[in-house]
């Protein structure tokens, strides 16, 4: 068996509940062989299914989460969320060879908590009478590892430590937003989404500066020159603060959020 091949196997498979089954099954063990081992690319990465159609930039009409339909489509959002984070860790496996096997690990494990994160919405947006794929998406996160698919560097900085950082910010006001209109299912969900992510974001935090080190870079200096580089937008507030210091962001970084450089 082979870690990084089955993690390319998976991230080609279409069907979101296959591929969810899939990573659930992936044999976390791995050799060094497996570490060094190099593949090419295949085309048509990642493999989607044919809904929900995907926009590269969407503006969803404004629905009220107190309609079904404005659940509904809040619910699918996150789940979509979901599948692009199951990808981008299986990505994050398969197409950096010669790193510690822990990394690879780490990643794997990853892959497998958003695959259940996926199953959980999936689960309960049917149990409202609807399914992924009911309501178009968007490609943002896919787009930005298209973009780094050249530097680990440049992945570990803006994926985990950017992209999914936000989400440790705008967990809690849509968790409450949810409680609100009286779905503690949903609720429930993104508080186990958001005890995960905190652990996700920090292992992005660990490579990123096992990253730097070996690079001899400073971590702060390296991060604001990828930012601009890529085109990063600048995080706006309000941040949340305690979940981003238990994902391992330190008080430097923390403070740097409002620096109009970042």
């Amino acid at each position: 068996m082979s870690l990084r091949a089955d993690s390319l196997a998976a991230l080609q498979i279409h069907n979101p509940s296959d591929k969810c089954a899939s990573v659930g099954a992936l044999h976390c063990v791995i050799s060094e062989s497996d570490c060094l081992e190099e593949f090419a690319e295949p085309d048509h990465l990642p493999c989607r299914p044919e809904r929900p159609t995907l926009h590269a930039s969407l503006k969803l009409p404004q629905r009220s989460v107190h309609t079904p339909d404005g659940r509904a489509a809040l619910i699918h959002s996150l789940a979509h969320i979901e599948l692009n984070a199951i990808d981008l860790a299986l990505d994050i496996v398969w197409r950096f060879p010669g790193l510690p096997a822990q990394f690879y690990l780490d990643w794997a494990v990853v892959a497998q908590e958003e695959a259940r994160h996926f199953d959980l919405l999936a689960k309960h947006l049917s149990a409202q009478g609807f399914q992924y794929g009911d309501f178009p998406a968007h490609t943002g996160l896919w787009d930005m590892a298209e973009k780094t698919r050249g530097d680990l560097l440049a992945r570990l900085a803006i994926v985990p430590r950017t992209l999914e950082a936000r989400g440790l910010d705008a967990s809690p006001p849509v968790r409450e937003k949810l409680l609100a209109a009286g779905d503690r299912r949903a609720a429930d969900i993104l508080s186990i989404i958001l005890r995960d992510e905190i652990g996700h974001v920090a292992t992005g935090n660990r490579w990123y500066r096992w990253l730097c080190s070996q690079r001899g870079l400073d971590p702060i200096a390296a991060y604001r020159t990828l930012a601009q580089s890529y085109g990063v937008p600048k995080p706006r507030g309000p941040f949340n603060l305690a979940a981003r210091r238990a994902a391992g962001f330190d008080e430097i970084e923390l403070a740097a959020l409002g620096d109009p450089r970042v």
